[in-house]
């Protein structure tokens, strides 16, 4: 059966996991992760994400973010594409780092929220990497120490989780650390890792109990929401797709960007595909990338495909075009 596409809203709340290809690990040591937090804060910032918690363990990462107008993909594609780089170069190795998708789960923000950070900053206790409460609000890994003022990351909205607690910032510290101490015996909660109408209802007893009273709701395993959320936002992605599809039949295809933009600049479409390195050529295929994006939502391996690059190459392209659009904008 063929994967669902992503669900992208911007404005809206995410949980990401990112896991290493075969479960192997993709952090060797503090510099890894600490590269990898940096350029996690640059990207947030960048996209004006905010984000809400979030835990390095050896293997996965798991993030919660409220994604800026541009959606997740622009921040999570620039960010893994990076690392990977990084990473194979100072290791020394070549291939594929991460699994082919990261999981992005579009939640519920009014429910699911609190419950969701509290788990995720719960992570290192629950792998045993760290034994006690205490030691979690020193462990420089996760964004429970940031919260709790025992380490600095400027990019985490700190202030948005506190004030869900109190107004004052020693009393909502306090009223945070409590609540999350209290998940300590909670153990894994698969509802908060998946998505959809039955771990959203908080399992299949659960469901069952609905079914018999007739109660029928929509479910999506890409949601964390019950039905009437599900409903919503998949309306709202239908809508999207719909929009993108008419494009694409009534005006626009691959092939026609590429003839514009290449008649616009006056480059051959042959230079485009034959891997030219003329910066001018790059230029062109970044904004060809983007637009295949934008108004086509195409794959980056089919854009790639056709202007004769990488998936990686396309997308630091890309990557590098909405930098400059950043900047020009502020």
């Amino acid at each position: 059966m063929p994967r669902k596409a992503r669900l992208d809203a911007p404005g809206a709340l995410h949980h990401i996991i990112v896991r290493g290809i075969n479960k192997f690990a993709i952090f060797e040591d503090r510099q890894d992760r600490t590269r990898f937090l940096e350029r996690l804060g640059h990207e947030v910032t960048e996209a004006h994400a905010s984000v809400y918690a979030w835990t390095i363990m050896d293997t996965h990462v798991h993030i919660l973010f409220k994604s800026g107008k541009r959606g997740i993909s622009a921040v999570m594609r620039k960010l893994l594409t990076w690392y990977a780089q990084y990473y194979n170069r100072r290791h020394g190795r070549t291939g594929h780092l991460f699994e082919n998708r990261y999981k992005s789960i579009l939640c519920d923000e009014d429910h699911y929220l609190l419950e969701l950070i509290r788990y995720i900053h719960l992570n290192p206790v629950r792998a045993g990497v760290i034994r006690t409460f205490r030691e979690l609000d020193f462990y420089p890994w996760s964004g429970h120490s940031t919260i709790m003022g025992k380490t600095q990351q400027d990019w985490m909205d700190i202030g948005f989780v506190l004030r869900q607690f109190s107004r004052g910032e020693n009393a909502a510290r306090m009223a945070y650390r409590s609540f999350v101490e209290e998940g300590m015996g909670m153990g894994r909660i698969p509802e908060l890792t998946g998505g959809g109408f039955i771990r959203s209802k908080g399992g299949w007893s659960q469901v069952l109990s609905a079914r018999r009273k007739g109660e029928e709701e929509r479910g999506d395993e890409r949601i964390l929401g019950d039905g009437d959320f599900v409903d919503r936002i998949l309306k709202d992605a239908e809508e999207k797709a719909l929009r993108q599809l008419r494009f694409r039949r009534e005006r626009k295809n691959i092939t026609r960007i590429i003839e514009e933009e290449c008649a616009r600049e006056q480059v051959s479409m042959e230079e485009v595909k034959g891997g030219s390195r003329r910066k001018k050529v790059c230029d062109l295929r970044a904004v060809i990338g983007k637009r295949g994006l934008d108004e086509l939502g195409l794959p980056l391996a089919e854009i790639a495909r056709h202007v004769g690059v990488s998936t990686s190459g396309i997308a630091r392209a890309i990557a590098r075009l909405e930098r400059e659009k950043g900047r020009s904008e502020h």
